[in-house]
């Protein structure tokens, strides 16, 4: 079973996210950093990857995107801090 990715990028000042899913972390960190990733990203320049989780479900990971992009900010910022405390750029390869 292919593995799927739930996954928070950033700007450098650590202000706006956008959570997405994706079963090629690797390839889709790359197309974000190269203003391939989405709109949003590109307009508000979220190229660090901050947080992310692995599921073997794609359903799973799609269930648990919409539910943190349903959350208010500070619960973002909590829950990335639990695995990344001082959000610093992840290595994704």
């Amino acid at each position: 079973m292919q593995e799927s990715f739930v996954y928070i990028m950033t700007n450098k000042y650590r202000t706006t996210f956008y959570i997405g899913v994706t079963s090629n972390l690797k390839k889709r960190i790359v197309e974000h950093y190269d203003g391939a990733g989405s709109k949003f990203t590109t307009k508000y320049q979220l190229t660090d990857l901050v947080y992310f989780e692995t599921y073997t479900d794609i359903n799973q990971a799609i269930k648990r995107e919409k539910q943190i992009k349903n959350w208010r900010h500070d619960w973002k910022i909590n829950l990335i801090k639990e695995l990344n405390p001082t959000l610093e750029t992840l290595d994704y390869g």
